[in-house]
């Protein structure tokens, strides 16, 4: 179960990342704008889907006695290059390309307004 928890926090690191937050700074004094969670944006429970994660035992550590390995970091890793490599497709298909993470609404609106 512990797991599994760490996985699926990681998994929601990664849409976070993607899809969300982003620091945001004022270009003429660099004060922070988004210092606070009233205006950081980050995933939730309630807006993220259900995960389905799978544990591979099959392979031990050989480098400890517990013949255990890290999980946490997977999920922060694999869902951001899921999203991008998913943007891309879905944006290549109306002529959009160039788009940085995260993938706002308003950014991904901006950029096929560009195009069209």
């Amino acid at each position: 179960m512990v797991v599994e928890g760490q996985v699926h926090g990681a998994i929601a690191q990664g849409i976070g990342q993607a899809l969300f937050e982003s620091a945001v700074y004022d270009r003429e004094t660099g004060q922070i704008m988004t210092g606070s969670f009233m205006d950081y944006a980050m995933p939730r429970a309630d807006i993220l889907p259900d995960f389905l994660s799978e544990v591979d035992e099959t392979q031990p550590c050989t480098h400890n006695p517990l013949g255990v390995k890290g999980c946490g970091e997977s999920g922060t890793i694999g869902a951001p290059a899921a999203i991008t490599s998913a943007m891309i497709d879905a944006l290549g298909s109306v002529g959009v390309s160039g788009v940085e993470m995260p993938f706002t609404s308003n950014k991904i609106w901006n950029a096929i307004q560009k195009v069209h």
